[in-house]
């Protein structure tokens, strides 16, 4: 059994034995290739949360009326990405272990990968909806295997089913021209907007698949966001991605993160403020 962390984020104060969803962060960033700072992300979004309503005018939905949990940061190695993506991987397993939907904060994206291993594990049939504003499909970057630039890629591996595409990408405009030529033959991407994304929800809400829903905050425009670590230009509003995110909810998700909010690269606060609703509609979302 998990214990309640110390600060929450708003309105997250079920017990664990209630809770449908447990929130966890991951404040690791030792693999960010342009910008740190990520590693700061999860706990800026709890303390900045309190300058939201539980309240979502978009969904007519509150979150006091669910059963959420918070468990905290995961105190993470720095010095070994491998050994922080085990730790990642074993506090998924454990609420996936009690039959509750794990939800990631990040932290950096190669923190997925140590949840979706977890998440593979339990339905070896899943399918990932990654939006980004980057491929992740690199085989290494400058010679590690284990990146944020190679996420999705290491999570294709664990896959490996090329009889049919489990991959699916939105949003994506930022990435080296092997990155694209392999998503070509291997997973199914749609480069800027989310074209497509109501034909996908459908196809995987008749086939009752569990899907694993992983969101690089970098898929906003950069002019919406500019607090992470590799902002790109041409990216959604985040109405778009509103909209995006309650579509997806309507598909089996059994596992979901926000990622790559370096907070401290934005004196504004904007990003944080941004990221702190982003997770409040993606958790009524999946209610």
């Amino acid at each position: 059994m998990l214990e309640r962390n110390i600060e929450n984020f708003i309105g997250c104060e079920s017990s664990y034995e209630d809770a449908d969803i447990v929130l966890f962060g991951a404040p690791f960033d030792s693999t960010t290739s342009f910008r740190p700072g990520a590693r700061f992300g999860s706990a800026a979004i709890r303390h900045e949360s309190f300058g939201l309503e539980t309240y979502s005018p978009y969904q007519n939905k509150d979150i006091l009326d669910y059963n959420i949990f918070d468990s905290g940061d995961i105190e993470l190695c720095f010095g070994s990405a491998e050994k922080a993506l085990e730790d990642i991987q074993s506090r998924t397993r454990i609420i996936l272990n009690d039959n509750k939907l794990p939800l990631l904060i990040g932290g950096e994206h190669l923190v997925t990968l140590g949840a979706f291993r977890a998440v593979h594990n339990k339905y070896p049939n899943v399918h990932i909806i990654h939006f980004d504003a980057h491929a992740d499909l690199r085989d290494d970057y400058l010679g590690a295997k284990l990146s944020h630039a190679c996420v999705i890629r290491r999570c294709y591996e664990i896959i490996d089913d090329n009889s049919e595409k489990r991959i699916h990408q939105f949003c994506i405009r930022s990435g080296d021209r092997e990155e694209f030529e392999f998503a070509k033959k291997h997973t199914n991407m749609n480069k800027f907007n989310f074209n497509g994304l109501d034909e996908l929800v459908n196809m995987l809400s008749i086939k009752n698949v569990p899907v694993y829903f992983t969101i690089d905050l970098d898929c906003l425009d950069s002019s919406v966001f500019p607090g992470t670590g590799t902002p790109e230009a041409g990216g959604v509003t985040f109405v778009q991605l509103l909209e995006a995110i309650l579509k997806v909810c309507k598909t089996n998700v059994v596992g979901a993160d926000i990622n790559e909010l370096a907070p401290t690269l934005d004196n504004s606060g904007v990003s944080t403020a941004t990221a702190c609703k982003v997770l409040r509609e993606l958790i009524l979302g999946l209610n």
